[in-house]
């Protein structure tokens, strides 16, 4: 027995892996078996016996400057020998202000709340625009209004505003849904109709329910510019300024979700300032840290603020956990701000992601790929097949390539770590590409008319 045998063995004599449907995993489940990983260095996964993978996901789209990143390690280790964690009610320390501090100075938005993952923020930045209202003396604004595919989180609270049928439809029972306006996917373009008209088509849909809705709705929430969990759905700019507009016009919060896309994963340090604009309250996680510690932040406006500051403690912000604003995951935190200042982060993103998608020249022009497209170091391509399985094959195919990639149901993605040099850049490349013809040797015949039709479904 290898390694990689024993450790998955005793993975799943012990484990609930996420999002999982466990007896995939399972030798009688005949789908991949878990990749035990033993070690991680830049763009790369060892496994226990020895084999390594790039990470083209960035572990589901967290790590930014590759893995065990001797600043962000060397921060922590010297955090570890001052402060490990001290409760955040009652008491303060150093990293939790400076890191409060930078991303205010960052973004324009102060005072920030700290959770510890993506759904804790949303969680967070739904309560406190509702609360917001109910101490404005206006309860009756309590609603949500969320974009068809979004997605938010997987708590309760969260995924009432999310809009993925899988997760919607396992625990409708317990949500209060939000009410849902059309993407402004670009894909969705009728035509003649470029990416900005779309954009337009769904804010007009947008301003005519807050016409109606406005005096009970609380807030909208939305991903700006990628919709990462509906298949990576790209959207103009502009639909964020109209959003901004619409918002300030009916008085109601706008919340960016920038838990996925901040942090330069659009070519810009948040995907929001592409449109000019400023929210009332932003989210934020994955990146944040770098991929090394489980953190999240909403950073609000003053006014916002404001409207708790009171000698009332009911009309103070009710919400809490024990590691709120942990000293080390702020320090790792710190440490991933320096490395954009360090590396001029940004700018060196972009000449990545030009050659990238030069190196991604294979995958852009194959006969069955439609719908290529690329936000800064984020690419997609979705690809019309007949396998009901295709993301689990293919992601199957991508590891014996050497490379971590997971298709959302038939949209294959890359969203690498930033320090992918050229040479990995072929690797990720060459394997995604010969990925996907690997799976499509795995399809049914199918007729010709049917594949021209170009349906994406749904898919784990």
């Amino acid at each position: 027995m290898t390694l990689n045998d024993d450790w998955r063995q005793r993975s799943l004599a012990a484990v609930w892996h996420p999002c999982t449907q466990m007896r995939l995993h399972a030798p009688e489940g005949g789908a991949q078996p878990l990749l035990p990983i033993a070690r991680a260095e830049g763009v790369w996964l060892h496994d226990a016996d020895g084999a390594r993978y790039l990470d083209g996901i960035s572990s589901w789209w967290v790590n930014l400057f590759g893995h065990n990143h001797p600043h962000i390690r060397a921060a922590l280790v010297d955090q570890l020998q001052r402060l490990d964690h001290v409760m955040l009610a009652g008491f303060t320390h150093a990293p939790v202000v400076e890191l409060s501090e930078k991303l205010a100075a960052l973004t324009g938005l102060g005072h920030a709340f700290y959770g510890s993952d993506g759904a804790s923020a949303t969680e967070i930045a739904l309560k406190m625009s509702a609360h917001f209202w109910r101490n404005a003396g206006r309860p009756r604004k309590s609603r949500f209004v969320g974009v068809a595919g979004g997605y938010h989180g997987e708590t309760v609270g969260a995924l009432a505003v999310t809009d993925i049928a899988l997760f919607r439809e396992a625990y409708a029972p317990l949500l209060r849904l939000a009410a849902t306006v059309p993407s402004p996917d670009a894909r969705g373009a009728a035509p003649g109709e470029d990416a900005q008209a779309v954009a337009e088509r769904a804010a007009q849909v947008l301003e005519d329910w807050l016409a109606e809705h406005h005096e009970d709705t609380a807030a909208v929430i939305a991903e700006p510019l990628v919709q990462c969990a509906s298949g990576m759905a790209m959207h103009h700019p502009h639909y964020l300024q109209r959003l901004r507009a619409l918002c300030t016009r009916f008085d109601v919060h706008l919340v960016l979700d920038e838990i996925a896309v901040g942090f330069g994963r659009t070519g810009t340090m948040f995907a929001h300032q592409q449109a000019g604009i400023r929210p009332d309250f932003l989210c934020l996680s994955k990146g944040l840290t770098g991929g090394t510690m489980a953190l999240s932040a909403v950073l609000c406006t003053d006014a916002v603020y404001a409207a708790f500051y009171d000698d009332e403690v009911a009309r103070g912000f009710l919400h809490s956990h024990s590691y709120t604003g942990n000293p080390l995951a702020c320090r790792a935190a710190l440490a991933t701000l320096e490395l954009f200042e360090q590396t001029n982060a940004i700018n060196a993103n972009r000449a990545t992601a030009a050659r990238l998608a030069a190196q991604f020249e294979g995958l852009n022009t194959h006969p069955r790929v439609q719908h290529v497209r690329q936000c800064g170091l984020i690419f997609a391509w979705d690809v019309p097949n007949h396998l009901p399985d295709f993301a689990r094959r293919y992601a199957r195919h991508a590891l014996a390539q050497g490379v971590v990639l997971r298709p959302i149901g038939h949209t294959i993605y890359a969203m690498p770590p930033y320090v992918i040099d050229e040479a990995e850049g072929e690797h990720l490349a060459r394997g995604a590409l010969a990925a996907l013809q690997a799976t499509l040797n795995d399809e049914p015949a199918a007729p010709a008319a049917a594949l021209s039709r170009g349906e994406i479904r749904d898919g784990v």
